[in-house]
């Protein structure tokens, strides 16, 4: 049988006539089902968006929680607003989280990261090195540097070590002060070819499902309301991470001024589990 070829029927029937019976063979080519359309080019497959085998692979690797930068120890401020009683539910969640995506920290690492990888593709050394400073200034306190360099440095230790790659060394030639992670995951992403409008939406959403992770922890919730609010925030992703990819550097800019202050409050906040 050839793979993926329409299935043949055959139909037999029987003639007569005076004198004898013969049998005959129609044969007719099924129609071969449908592809679905007006599909989301989200829901494509690797090979329609693009997308190689080793590129998913590695795309998946390095977005997934297991991946060991240590992502599961930083809540962004939620634990402080967690505690003041900004956030006591899925629902509390779900909004703080949205403003977050798309005025706060995860607008601004989807814009970083996007440039870094088109830095990258370019052989712009000045604009990685740009890019790179930039993310490193923008921090909006000393937790969160902490949260976005600790977790650069170590992406960029463990993808050196495991999938190593010339353009990490090239950021590491052209930048020796910390290493934002969007930084990092933009550049490694470009380094091995994977597609940069696939790459920050693949980003955006592994930031928003560790955030969410560590609220499910603090509030606490039970692990499926966890993945309502993951649901319930597919649209903000997808459309801060639009955005993100047509938004120049020097117009990059927050306004989340509650989860800052989180971030600010929680350095001296007395109770803690988590590291920012």
């Amino acid at each position: 049988m050839i793979p993926n070829a329409a299935p043949t029927i055959i139909i037999m029937d029987r003639v007569t006539n005076t004198d004898t019976a013969i049998p005959t063979i129609t044969t007719m080519k099924a129609k071969a089902p449908e592809r679905p359309r007006n599909v989301p080019s989200g829901m494509r497959s690797g090979a329609e968006s693009g997308l190689t085998t080793a590129a998913l692979y590695r795309l998946m690797a390095w977005m997934s929680p297991a991946y060991p930068i240590g992502a599961f120890s930083y809540s962004a401020g939620l634990e402080w607003a967690v505690e003041v009683g900004d956030i006591a539910d899925a629902k509390t969640l779900r909004e703080w989280l949205a403003v977050m995506i798309g005025e706060g920290a995860g607008f601004a690492d989807a814009v970083l990261f996007s440039h870094a990888h088109d830095a990258i593709a370019a052989n712009d050394d000045a604009a990685l090195r740009s890019v790179a400073e930039l993310a490193a200034a923008l921090v909006s306190s000393r937790e969160r540097l902490l949260e976005t360099t600790a977790q650069g440095r170590a992406f960029v230790d463990t993808t050196q070590a495991a999938w190593p790659t010339p353009a990490l060394a090239r950021l590491e030639a052209v930048w020796s002060g910390p290493i934002a992670l969007p930084v990092a995951a933009g550049a490694a992403c470009a380094g091995h070819g994977i597609a940069r409008e696939t790459a920050v939406r693949a980003f955006l959403q592994a930031l928003t499902a560790n955030w969410i992770s560590a609220g499910v922890r603090l509030i606490p919730l039970g692990q499926t309301d966890g993945q309502r609010v993951l649901a319930a925030l597919e649209d903000a992703v997808a459309a801060t991470a639009a955005r993100a990819l047509t938004t120049p550097l020097d117009e990059l800019g927050t306004c989340a001024f509650r989860a800052d202050v989180a971030g600010m409050k929680h350095e001296t906040q007395y109770t803690r589990l988590f590291r920012s």
